[in-house]
C-alpha cells in the first residue's frame, strides 16, 4: 500500500509543475485524495460490501468534487489534475499512466446493462471538459482534446478533437520515436480541423471572386 501511495505522489511531481512538496500533495491535491479513497471503495465493492463502497465513493465526491464509481477499474499512475466535475462510470477501465483534467466524463450512453463505459489504454490524456461515452476502446498513447465528445473506438497513437470526436493525428511520428514511458501532456497543442476547413473555404471564395472579376473585365472589354 505504501509503495502505491509513494508512486501516486511521484506521479503528481512528474505531471504538475506546480507541485512543490510531498506534504503539499498529501494535504491539498484532490486528485490524489480521490484515487486513495477510490481504492478503498473498490476494495469494498469487489467484496460485495456495496453500501459501504457507495458511501465511500459519495464521501469522496463530496470531499473532492470527483465522482468515481467503486466498480471502476483503475490502473497505476492515474493523475487527475484539479479534478472538479470528473465522473468515472461503474464499468470504466483505465490503464496505467492515464491523465484526466477537470470536467472529464467517462460515461455511458443510456440505460443498457453490462459493459457500458469506456476502456482507456495506457498513457491516455483526456483534456478539460472532454466526454468519452459508451462501451468504446481508447487505445494507448491517445490524446483527446478539450471539449471533445468521443463516441467511437480510437486506435493507438492518435489525437482526437471535435464534436463528435474525429481523429486528426494518427501515427504522426514513427513508433520508434515514441517513448511510451513518457506521458505527453501537450493537450493545448492540437490541430483545429474546423479552422483549417474555414481557411480552405476562404481561399476558394477568393479564387472565385478573382475569376468573376476576370470574366467581368472581359465582358466590359
Amino acid at each position: 500500500m505504501f509503495t502505491r501511495v509513494k508512486k501516486d505522489i511521484q506521479v503528481v511531481f512528474e505531471r504538475d509543475p506546480a507541485a512543490r512538496s510531498v506534504w503539499e500533495i498529501i494535504a491539498t491535491y484532490p486528485g490524489f485524495h480521490a484515487v486513495l479513497m477510490h481504492r478503498v471503495a473498490h476494495w469494498l465493492f469487489i467484496r460485495k460490501r456495496y453500501f459501504l463502497a457507495r458511501f465511500t465513493s459519495q464521501f469522496n465526491r463530496w470531499l473532492t468534487g470527483i465522482e468515481i464509481h467503486p466498480g471502476a477499474h483503475i490502473g497505476e499512475g492515474l493523475f487527475i489534475d484539479h479534478g472538479m466535475g470528473v465522473v468515472i462510470g461503474e464499468t470504466a477501465e483505465l490503464g496505467d499512466n492515464v491523465t484526466l483534467y477537470q470536467g472529464v466524463t467517462l460515461g455511458g450512453t443510456g440505460k443498457e446493462k453490462g459493459k457500458r463505459h469506456p476502456t482507456l489504454g495506457d498513457n491516455v490524456v483526456v483534456s478539460t471538459g472532454a466526454k468519452v461515452l459508451g462501451s468504446i476502446i481508447i487505445g494507448t498513447n491517445v490524446k483527446i482534446g478539450a471539449g471533445s465528445v468521443v463516441l467511437r473506438d480510437v486506435p493507438d497513437n492518435c489525437t482526437v478533437v471535435g464534436v463528435p470526436g474525429k481523429i486528426v493525428v494518427r501515427n504522426g511520428r514513427s513508433i520508434a520515436d515514441i517513448d511510451i514511458s513518457v506521458v505527453d501532456l501537450q493537450h493545448g497543442q492540437l490541430p483545429d480541423p474546423m479552422g483549417e476547413m474555414i481557411l480552405c473555404l476562404q481561399r476558394k471564395i477568393e479564387r472565385l471572386e478573382a475569376r468573376i472579376e476576370e470574366m467581368e473585365g472581359k465582358n466590359d472589354g
